[in-house]
């Protein structure tokens, strides 16, 4: 896939999150927030009010570590495609 097309489909994907308007499960909003950061190198430190979700963020981003940028838009991609798949 080239990054074009990549990035293209990236974006839709964000928007879809975006535009949902229902709650996601923790895990996956978890996964969601890690993809996201990485594959926008943003390294922002988790700016929760409560510790223990900078706790959980923190360690969502520590298992994507060593994903390269384009990977993790592909799993976010791939998450955001398979949560929606039985939604719509």
């Amino acid at each position: 896939m080239s990054n074009a097309s990549l990035d293209k489909e990236f974006n839709e994907a964000v928007e879809r999150v975006n535009a949902h308007h229902e709650p996601f499960p923790a895990d996956t909003l978890l996964k969601l927030y890690a993809y996201f950061k990485k594959a926008t190198n943003n390294y922002g430190k988790p700016k929760s009010k409560k510790p223990i979700i900078n706790a959980f963020k923190t360690n969502a981003l520590f298992q994507v570590k060593n994903m390269s940028q384009d990977q993790a838009k592909q799993k976010y991609i791939e998450l955001v495609n398979n949560y929606f798949l039985y939604r719509e």
